[in-house]
């Protein structure tokens, strides 16, 4: 393994991304207050280096870092928003995010990196409060009725779902509520009534009760249609999922004759864009409503061969080993603390050919593949893209072959 980080002769933003001056004396006024958006006090070409460093940084030593791909148009990509609800010593209602590393709520009205129907959407549901004598929920009494709002919207569809989340199972004037709103917004296509009765900072209840439409929306992204409901996990900025995605399938290297399996599946989206060049995909998730989405996107989509279990992955690749079952092919894609230590060893079980690992937090993508090198694995190449524009985060996708 090489320890040098390689650094290419250019760190010139890719080609794929804008030139144009953003972030320095365009940054939104709520900047320092928010916490949001870390890197505004740079140009978008700025920002770009700096990640493309961050990634050589933490990833260099692997191998040779590639260019960033960055965006065209970097605002307002976002097409899920939530604001939580207040109330001020004052009295007046507020709405917006909590401030970084507290749980004060700082106004926000409009945001240059969340879609705009869905801003103006909760905007209009702020000043509707008061009408019908509704309040915001204090989280320190537990009393109070709206506690968040949130916003999903399909970019290719345009359908639009509101989902309300109350700390009450009471909802006053609910009909008239929900007529009013659907007037000033025809664009809404679901409403969805969340209960979340409970002292957590989790946004979601357990509880939901569709008030209108069907309860979810669907989207396209890389030409597979998928159902999102209020709980699915789906790409925040789809622009760039699809330009991740494309690589993550570019370095699996499919040939039509692979079996493949994709940990940390959610509901399907990158096990089907890869079931168009694999023989066969079986898709792995944890949370059940997730696998419930995801074999309700295969049907939607026509799509044979492939399978979704709701399990652990790391136990079901072991199980695979035990019943010497083949898979040429993983794709993983974990949450920002990465994997454990037994998702880890069970991939140096099942020994498949090719590992594609994508990641939003290279440092533990970095632990984790200093790991998998030590089982077996070289890392071959590795792909920055800029999924958050503004933010210090940056999505890495990494492709490791068995020695």
């Amino acid at each position: 393994m090489n320890n040098k980080p390689q650094i290419k002769k250019s760190n010139r933003p890719s080609r794929q991304s804008t030139t144009k001056k953003v972030g320095k004396g365009n940054a939104c006024p709520l900047y320092k207050k928010c916490g949001g958006c870390q890197l505004q006090n740079m140009t978008y070409d700025e920002q770009l280096s700096f990640k493309q460093a961050k990634t050589i940084k933490y990833l260099g030593r692997f191998g040779h870092v590639e260019e960033i791909i960055g965006m065209d148009e970097p605002y307002h990509y976002r097409n899920k928003v939530q604001a939580a609800f207040g109330t001020t010593r004052g009295g007046k209602i507020i709405s917006g995010v909590y401030q970084s590393s507290s749980h004060n709520i700082v106004m926000v009205d409009e945001c240059m990196l969340e879609d705009k129907i869905a801003d103006k959407i909760i905007t209009d549901i702020r000043k509707m409060l008061p009408r019908w004598k509704l309040t915001a929920y204090n989280e320190d009494t537990g009393k109070g009725f709206l506690r968040h709002v949130l916003v999903k919207r399909g970019f290719c569809t345009g359908e639009v779902m509101v989902v309300l989340v109350t700390g009450t199972n009471i909802f006053p004037a609910k009909k008239e509520f929900l007529r009013a709103l659907l007037k000033s917004h025809e664009e809404i296509t679901t409403v969805v009534w969340n209960i979340n009765p409970s002292k957590t900072s989790l946004v979601l209840g357990n509880r939901e009760e569709v008030l209108f439409g069907s309860g979810y929306i669907e989207d396209i992204l890389c030409g597979k249609r998928f159902r999102i409901s209020a709980k699915s996990f789906y790409q925040i900025n789809p622009v760039q999922t699809e330009k991740l995605y494309s690589t993550a399938i570019e370095f699996a290297g499919l040939t039509g004759k692979e079996t493949v399996l994709d940990a940390y599946c959610g509901i399907g989206t990158i096990g089907l864009v890869a079931l168009d060049k694999a023989k066969r995909v079986i898709g792995v998730e944890l949370n059940s409503d997730a696998v419930r989405d995801a074999k309700m996107n295969s049907k939607i989509n026509s799509a044979e061969n492939i399978r979704f279990f709701c399990a652990d992955a790391g136990k079901f690749m072991v199980g695979m080993a035990e019943e010497k079952e083949k898979v040429d092919v993983v794709f993983m894609d974990p949450p920002r603390a990465g994997s454990d230590i037994p998702f880890l060893k069970s991939i140096a079980t099942l020994k498949p050919e090719r590992v594609v690992y994508v990641s939003c937090n290279v440092e533990t993508q970095a632990r984790d593949l200093a790991y998998l090198c030590k089982s077996g694995y070289k890392v071959k190449k590795i792909q920055p893209v800029d999924m958050f524009p503004h933010t210090n985060h940056v999505e890495t996708v990494v492709l490791l072959n068995r020695k």
